[in-house]
């Protein structure tokens, strides 16, 4: 079985943004290309954003620490721990407002409807 804590997971990845020139820091807990479930902590410093992007498939964003912004068109979702949204199928950004990590889960080669 693979386990993982979320908790270390957060403060090690937070610390690893902080430091970093991009003030950020990901790794995939679990999938890769022999999976179509994906899922990848993403650690963002107060300030810093992941710019504008395309949706890779249906996805979902936990929030695990701080507070963070997803930006999508004219459309703006504001969330702290313990919220999760589903990621809009629209180009979207996501923004730290604060120190924050987030969970992205997203079903690889999927695409929801728009």
């Amino acid at each position: 079985m693979q386990t993982t804590s979320l908790t270390s997971a957060v403060e090690e990845h937070l610390a690893a943004a902080r430091a970093a020139g991009a003030g950020r820091s990901s790794h995939t807990l679990y999938g890769g290309q022999e999976h179509r479930l994906r899922q990848t902590l993403i650690a963002l410093a107060e300030g810093r954003s992941l710019g504008e992007h395309e949706s890779p498939g249906e996805a979902t964003l936990q929030v695990l620490r701080g507070r963070v912004r997803l930006h999508a068109g004219d459309e703006t979702w504001e969330g702290v721990a313990g919220d999760h949204a589903v990621v809009p199928v629209a180009r979207h950004d996501l923004e730290a407002v604060e120190d924050s990590a987030v969970l992205l889960t997203v079903a690889v080669g999927t695409r929801p409807p728009s």
